[in-house]
């Protein structure tokens, strides 16, 4: 690992087919957008660096899971996640997505330091799952 890298985060991107899952992701790590970018088969892989509040962290971003919008809200909510929507078309809310979410994984440490046996966190009370708290305003839905 580099030495000036606090981490490398893990993250796995699901959604609805068809509804962008690899144009989020070619937006996030390449800033493009391809309206004609045909279906993944198999996966998608990508790994990026950012900085947030000072820390660097290496992204590796895997994209190969289809599920519906209710599941994944559904899936969230039971394990006390982050759930994010955001838009690789208009480019609505997608580094901030992904800086919401490393900066509420560096603030938890037993989520990344290898020796903690803390496998989980409470991101929020918030039943509705949407608006506010983080760095996202309106883009980020925190549960």
């Amino acid at each position: 690992m580099d030495e000036d890298v606090l981490t490398t985060l893990k993250i796995l991107i699901i959604g609805e087919s068809g509804v962008g899952k690899s144009s989020l992701l070619l937006r996030f790590t390449d800033d493009t957008f391809d309206p004609e970018l045909a279906a993944t088969i198999g996966v998608d892989f990508k790994v990026k660096t950012i900085s947030v509040d000072g820390n660097k962290t290496k992204l590796a971003i895997w994209e190969n899971r289809e599920v519906d919008r209710n599941e994944g809200l559904k899936f969230a909510r039971k394990h006390s996640m982050l759930f994010i929507e955001a838009s690789a078309k208009t480019c609505d809310g997608v580094q901030c997505a992904f800086e919401e979410l490393v900066e509420k994984i560096i603030q938890t440490p037993g989520l990344w330091e290898s020796e903690s046996q803390n496998r989980g966190v409470k991101l929020s009370n918030r039943d509705d799952g949407h608006g506010g708290g983080g760095a996202c305003g309106g883009y980020c839905s925190m549960l």
